[in-house]
């Protein structure tokens, strides 16, 4: 079966870190490329990051730059996100998404959406 299983959100202080994980299964991982998306209460869908099938072009939204990084690990079929001085502000569940277009993924759309992880940060 074709599925993204995240993992990794938790409750954190602000100033802290946390690693999110997107298990891939089911399809060709290195096909795709793989976005973090979040979503908090109330608002619309974000895209945080992506990272292209082989993991030589990454993105990153404005609000994540120097605080996030988005890797990948093809012996694992796993993308990571390693998210450091976290904020109130990233308060969201987070989604992984995988496409085998970037572009699509960079215009929000995906073919394959995990279920999400919450990442609750608090002061």
């Amino acid at each position: 079966e074709v599925q993204l299983v995240e993992s990794g959100g938790g409750l954190v202080q602000a100033g802290g870190s946390l690693r999110l994980s997107c298990a891939a299964s089911g399809f060709t991982f290195d096909s795709y490329a793989i976005g973090w998306f979040r979503q908090a209460p109330g608002k619309e869908r974000e895209g945080v990051s992506c990272i292209s099938n082989s993991g030589a072009s990454t993105y990153y939204a404005d609000s994540v730059k120097g605080r996030f990084t988005i890797s990948r690990d093809s012996a694992k079929n796993t993308v990571y996100l390693q998210m450091n001085s976290l904020k109130h502000e990233d308060t969201a569940v987070y989604y992984c998404g995988a496409d085998h277009n970037i572009k699509a993924i960079v215009a929000g759309m995906v073919e394959i959406w995990g279920l999400g992880t919450l990442v609750t940060v608090s002061s």
